[in-house]
């Protein structure tokens, strides 16, 4: 599945981009504040209750709401869909949405299976539209920060990749619900993480995944260990976890060995510190936008406009999805 230089149907640069979101709860709300700072774009919000979405259509000052996600994916007002429901709708809503001649942008975790990826990529031929996820991590600052620091030799040859991304997060909704969910809490935030360390510059050659049992909030894995190897002799290892106290609620230190030195990070982007044959300290690169939000949606509006898909394309977003797969499938 590589279609990432292929032509797709534009949007045009004179024209504004509608974006209707179906869906009208916390992650509909965080990236309709993103959005306030872009031109161009007019919002329209969707809800299987009118008032809801009527009443988010409000406080963000979008241009209309629909009663029903149908509503809104055969609306002549729309151009892009954007699929912020529990994972288990994605991918119906998103082949609806294809079919119907919309773009899509779809939510992470995208689709519950590696093998979904290849009916969307069939369907999305056929009408000539884009499908993109919404994988903020692949715009990070942090992210590529990295990446240009292990392209020098600062820190020699890498042997071994640690990344802690433990904390404490509530839950008391669908991500409780393992037929809503799809996963546990590996599933539903550790893909951020497995997008990350897969984008570093380095090739994976196999993962093995560690899950440890549910706590009693739900049946699903609330903590999960991932060890990954890389073509290149590297060993990463992510310990993901909804259930860890941490300090200030979310100082977490990750540290990247090499044979002349290390590189250690805060989790969240906030500093950089390499000690090797060059010492350097990068403090809050990319302060602007540290999620990667921002950057994401400037390449997906340009990608819309121009035709192209964006860096972040689907078999990169099948490839994440592939690795869970293969991480949920070795029990520890």
């Amino acid at each position: 599945m590589n279609s990432h230089s292929m032509d797709h149907r534009k949007i045009e640069a004179d024209q504004p981009l509608r974006i209707a979101f179906l869906g009208c709860g916390g992650v509909t709300r965080k990236h309709s504040k993103t959005l306030k700072s872009f031109p161009g774009i007019r919002r329209y919000y969707a809800s299987r209750s009118p008032e809801k979405a009527e009443a988010y259509c409000r406080e963000w000052k979008g241009h209309g709401h629909f009663g029903s996600y149908e509503a809104a994916i055969h609306s002549e007002e729309v151009d892009v869909i954007f699929i912020a429901t529990p994972p288990d709708s994605h991918l119906e809503l998103c082949l609806a949405a294809v079919a119907a001649g919309k773009h899509v942008i779809v939510e992470k975790p995208p689709f519950l299976r590696a093998s979904d990826f290849d009916l969307v990529e069939t369907e999305r031929r056929k009408t000539g539209v884009q499908v993109m996820v919404a994988e903020n991590y692949f715009y990070k600052p942090l992210l590529r920060t990295l990446q240009r620091i292990l392209q020098t030799d600062w820190i020699g040859d890498v042997k071994f990749m640690i990344f802690n991304a433990t904390k404490t997060q509530k839950t008391g909704d669908w991500r409780d619900e393992a037929s809503k969910a799809g996963g546990g809490a590996f599933f539903e935030g550790g893909i951020h993480w497995v997008n990350f360390i897969s984008n570093l510059g380095f090739t994976v050659r196999s993962v093995k995944g560690f899950q440890l049992a549910g706590s009693s909030h739900s049946s699903l894995e609330r903590s999960f260990q991932l060890v990954v190897s890389y073509e290149e002799g590297a060993v990463g290892t992510l310990l993901y976890s909804w259930e860890i106290n941490t300090l200030f609620k979310g100082l977490r230190l990750s540290r990247i060995y090499g044979t002349e030195g290390s590189i250690t990070f805060v989790s969240n982007g906030v500093f950089v510190f390499v000690r090797g044959k060059k010492w350097r300290l990068f403090l809050l690169p990319g302060l602007s936008d540290l999620t990667g939000s921002k950057t994401m949606f400037a390449d997906f509006f340009q990608a819309l406009r121009n035709g192209r898909e964006p860096a972040f394309h689907l078999a990169l977003a099948r490839r994440d999805i592939a690795m869970i797969e293969e991480a949920y499938s070795q029990p520890l």
